[in-house]
């Protein structure tokens, strides 16, 4: 019996731009929603060629006319089927192909392998809650994460089965407070780095977008990862989101525009994080007001001990009339 292949849960589940880091394809600038650079498939010459539209999830070169979706991509690169290409990610990236049914339980320790994505709609809140979290898991301490933000994002080592068994947590809330998915972070080298269900669209949501709108702050502080929000809540700065990635989609744009009246950006310090950085910047601007801040190049916020994370974001958000702390 061959093994079940769900096409379409395996082009929402994995990005063109999380496929492209798998490869280590080097040299990749972003435009706006957009990654340029020479064609990994047939190489070339043009450092211009070879284009990936972040929103759509689809590649095109301009060159060899090689063009599709993420499968189209795996199969020209591994020089296999669109099935093959679709098997290999699923392997890679973790992708579940198959519908279970969900659990009856309101709260169980167990991951169900159900699509947690809706087309229509937002995405839906788990109707589970992970238990047995460690909170005090030595890797948030070399992370820097004290056990009181651990506790109060409810991150935490989770050593149960299913889907997140024996990788770090992190809850995903919606607008509204509801978890609608948990980040999966490997403690070793194996891959991927971080497991998200199947088919959950992160694009439709801000991390700690609930608490930081409950701050009632006009101003918000948007990072990349996790673990910089983390950090910046922990340095004494609570409004703030991360985007979970270095790109913006239209539903966190909205959220940003609707919520809050001026953006502190501090993006990553590589090339990748300053050109999503001035791009945001680019968007945003038209509608509200936005400060970019520059982190030491190379560095990610969360990098940063304490004080100077701190002195850096005081620096920038006391240009911003209203902001408190």
């Amino acid at each position: 019996m061959k093994e079940r292949v769900n096409f379409q849960a395996v082009k929402e589940a994995v990005s063109l731009e999380e496929v492209l880091r798998y490869y280590q394809v080097p040299g990749l600038r972003r435009h706006r929603q957009q990654l340029q650079g020479r064609c990994p498939l047939h190489g070339g010459t043009r450092d211009d060629s070879f284009r990936v539209s972040l929103t759509q999830n689809v590649f095109h070169c301009f060159a060899c006319q090689a063009r599709g979706s993420v499968l189209d991509f795996v199969a020209a690169r591994e020089k296999c089927s669109i099935r093959e290409a679709a098997l290999r990610l699923q392997e890679w990236f973790h992708v579940i192909p198959e519908r279970a049914a969900p659990p009856r339980r309101a709260e169980t320790s167990a991951v169900p392998t159900v699509p947690f994505g809706n087309k229509k709609g937002g995405n839906p809140p788990l109707p589970f809650t992970l238990t047995g979290v460690d909170h005090a898991h030595p890797y948030l301490r070399q992370r820097g994460i004290e056990r009181c933000t651990a506790v109060e994002f409810g991150v935490g080592y989770y050593p149960g089965p299913g889907l997140m068994s024996r990788r770090l947590v992190i809850p995903i809330h919606n607008e509204r407070g509801a978890i609608v998915a948990y980040a999966g972070r490997a403690l070793d080298d194996r891959p991927p780095k971080y497991k998200l269900p199947v088919g959950f669209r992160k694009g439709q949501e801000l991390f700690n977008q609930h608490r930081a709108a409950a701050t009632g702050h006009p101003t918000v502080i948007v990072v990349e990862g996790y673990f910089d929000c983390l950090r910046v809540h922990q340095a004494g700065f609570p409004c703030v989101v991360a985007l979970m990635g270095s790109s913006l989609s239209p539903e966190q744009k909205r959220i940003l525009l609707e919520r809050f009246e001026r953006v502190v950006l501090l993006l990553d310090g590589d090339a990748v994080g300053r050109a999503a950085s001035q791009a945001i910047r680019t968007e945003l601007a038209k509608r509200c007001r936005v400060v970019e801040v520059q982190v030491p190049e190379d560095q990610q916020p969360d990098q940063l001990s304490a004080t100077a994370l701190e002195n850096l974001l005081f620096k920038f958000t006391q240009r911003m009339e209203g902001f408190m702390r």
